[in-house]
Order: structure tokens, then sequence, then C-alpha cells
């Protein structure tokens, strides 16, 4: 079965898939560098849906107190649990909108369930995840995490 084809208004970035990378989601050396994460972030931020997405209050405040490598844990931890499997429970509505960081992180990138997965990262619904993607997955919204503490600390008010 082939991957179903997005519509030209849709800016589905295609340009650097899921890297390999190590047992842990420690950073990955050889992952994607972060200017390719970056533009790929661009991209998907093109799409009116997920451009509306940014920390805000306790979110916000919870990605800065905790700190990247904590962040980083539990998303990986998140997508083993909630994105992994090969058919998630209640794929589609698995992910909250907001109550953590990287639940906002996964709409903002289109990491939210398979099917965005799917759509947007090119990786295939129906079978488990490889740790490739899922290390690939988690660096992508540790990556937008990242970028919008970033953004919080140059943009005034929430």
């Amino acid at each position: 079965m082939s991957a179903p084809t997005p519509d030209a208004s849709d800016p589905t970035p295609g340009a650097s898939g899921p890297m390999p990378d190590a047992s842990d989601p420690a950073p990955n050396p050889s992952g994607p560098s972060p200017e390719s994460l970056d533009q790929r972030l661009v991209a998907i931020a093109r799409h009116p849906f997920r451009a509306k997405f940014h920390l805000r209050g306790r979110d916000r405040a919870t990605a800065e107190l905790s700190g990247p490598s904590t962040l980083r844990w539990h998303a990986y931890d998140l997508i083993a649990k909630r994105l992994a499997p090969a058919e998630p429970y209640k794929d589609g509505k698995q992910t909250p909108y907001r109550g953590h960081p990287v639940f906002v992180a996964q709409h903002a990138t289109a990491t939210c369930c398979r099917t965005c997965l799917e759509r947007w990262h090119e990786i295939p619904k129906g079978r488990e995840l490889s740790r490739a993607e899922r290390a690939f997955v988690v660096d992508v919204i540790c990556r937008w995490i990242e970028r919008e503490v970033a953004g919080a600390q140059t943009r005034p008010g929430p």
C-alpha cells in the first residue's frame, strides 16, 4: 500500500527523513541536523492549523523549568507508549492539545498520530515505529520546543 499523496496546498516536507539513532533518547550525533529540522518545522508551520500552536502558560513554564534533557526523556516515553505501536490506542485522538509541552509540540510538528506521521513525515502506518523513527520524532519535537523556548525569551508577554 502506497502512502497517500497530499494535496498541492499542503507544504509537506520530504527532504530529510528519519535518521538512525542510538538505543536511548540522548541526542544522536548522526541524526538530523538542527538546520534540516528547522527547514522541516518551517514547512510544517506554513499550514494554518500547525502554525497556531505555541507554548503558553503552564506548558511554557514546564518546558523552561524542566530543561531539554528531561523533556527529551518525556518525549521518548510518550512516543513509545502513544505513537510507536503499529496500531496505537485511539489513534487520531490520543494526543491532548495541552497539559505537557510535548503534547503541544506533537500537534505543532504533525507527530500527534500515525496519520500525520505518514502524511507529513512519510513514516508509514500499520507497523511499529523503529528506534530510528522514534528518535527522529523525538528530535523533531525537542527541536520545536527548543525554538519555542528561545523565541519566548525574546518575545514580549504571553
